[in-house]
């Protein structure tokens, strides 16, 4: 796996924890920029609308240049923002500095997953989509409460600091290390780049992502208020169970970037199917620690971890060039949204339970959305048993990666000491 897509993944790293921050520095940020919690929560909402809507503008505003002089330019506007964020005395200058840097986040992601396409072999794509969306898995499991200990210890205003000079660490890695790639020949006019969304399949790709994520979400969203006031843990005890929970995402996230590749759509009929049973599971039990805790990490192993499967099918749907990613991104991010805005109006209709049932309602969409690909699949092998020819296989969108653009790596992922 090429050394570039390991540094991809700390530059999502930076980005994610600056997508989390917040929620963790709530009543610090309240009193520090004279605001109530609720217009705090505001600011995570407006990070998750400007990745949904600004994003792909973005991207589309550094779509002609190179791969490495796109990220240098997104980490840029990052920056800004974050620093804007950092220094913020008012609330309009905070809501302004997260807009900033969500929007910069979401063209980063497109930009970054494009660019580990174009450097490995299409064979790869999902382990190389798996490694830099590793920053994604550790942004849940380690930035989120490194960057709140931080912000409790020292201030808010330091832990959005601290963010600042990971990203910078990142921005100067990319710069070193980063290969200086042509963009991919079959990138064309912003026209070209529009056509592929006409596709039907592409849409209905991209809504099984958003089926994903808002099932998981609108039960994550929630998961501190059920655990504590259902299931009976203390206050304490629920960063302990966001850490299992953020570790049963690596692992799950390194198991499907094996499978993704050969097994795109299984490994999200699986993940999709197993949701909706730990969920329901979790909505019956919720009162009894042992299975809230075990419903809690499988949510873990088979919500978020179905990333790479998901970027695999996206980009054979449609193609694996910016764009296409950072609107892949933005559907997810729908999904973010969805799931907590009608998670939270089950919990004001029905109780703490509902958006349990909720999410597990949202994954047997998601499982819907698998059908026409499930009945194509069992189409083929009759098909071929009648003497018909298979249609041929679309070409790639980027080419293999030339051995000089690569010299940098050390062989296959399974030589690899990391995930």
């Amino acid at each position: 796996m090429p050394r570039a897509v390991h540094l991809l993944a700390l530059g999502i790293f930076a980005m994610v924890t600056s997508e989390f921050v917040v929620a963790g520095l709530m009543p610090q940020m309240a009193e520090g920029l004279g605001a109530t919690i609720p217009e705090i929560g505001y600011l995570i909402t407006a990070f998750a609308l400007a990745m949904a809507f600004g994003g792909p503008v973005l991207t589309v505003a550094v779509m002609r240049l190179r791969p490495k002089t796109a990220l240098l330019v997104l980490f840029a506007v990052f920056l800004t923002g974050n620093v804007l964020a950092a220094t913020a005395t008012t609330y309009g200058a905070m809501l302004v500095a997260r807009i900033v840097t969500g929007v910069a986040s979401q063209a980063f992601f497109g930009v970054a997953l494009s660019l580990c396409a174009q450097l490995t072999r299409p064979e790869l794509r999902g382990r190389a989509a798996a490694v830099a969306l590793n920053g994604l898995m550790l942004g849940t499991l380690l930035g989120l409460p490194l960057s709140t200990l931080v912000g409790e210890r020292f201030g808010w205003r330091a832990a959005f600091w601290a963010i600042t000079a990971l990203a910078a660490l990142a921005a100067l890695c990319t710069a070193a290390g980063i290969p200086a790639v042509e963009r991919a020949a079959e990138g064309g006019s912003l026209r070209e780049e529009l056509a592929v969304f006409k596709r039907r399949k592409l849409w209905l790709t991209l809504s099984t992502s958003t089926f994903v994520i808002g099932a998981t979400f609108s039960a994550f969203s929630y998961l501190n208020p059920v655990l504590t006031g259902l299931t009976g843990f203390s206050a304490g005890a629920v960063p302990l169970l966001l850490i299992a929970y953020g570790a049963a995402t690596v692992a799950g996230n390194w198991v499907v970037g094996r499978l993704a590749d050969r097994h795109a759509v299984p490994v999200l009929l699986c993940g999709l199917a197993l949701n909706a049973l730990f969920l329901a599971g979790f909505a019956l039990t919720a009162h009894l620690p042992v299975p809230a805790v075990a419903f809690t990490v499988g949510m873990g192993l088979v919500g978020v971890t179905m990333n790479p499967a998901m970027v695999t099918r996206v980009q054979r749907a449609g193609n694996a060039r910016p764009l296409v990613n950072t609107i892949h991104s933005s559907c997810i991010t729908l999904g973010i949204v969805i799931g907590s805005s009608a998670g939270g109006l089950a919990v004001e209709a029905s109780g703490l339970r509902a958006p349990l049932w909720l999410g597990a309602a949202l994954a047997v969409a998601g499982l819907l959305t698998l059908v026409p690909d499930l009945t194509r699949a069992r189409r083929k092998p009759a098909a071929t048993a009648a003497g018909s020819t298979a249609a041929p296989v679309a070409a790639p969108e980027y080419p293999a990666a030339s051995p000089e653009r690569l010299s940098d790596a050390p062989g296959p992922i399974a030589a690899s000491s990391r995930p």
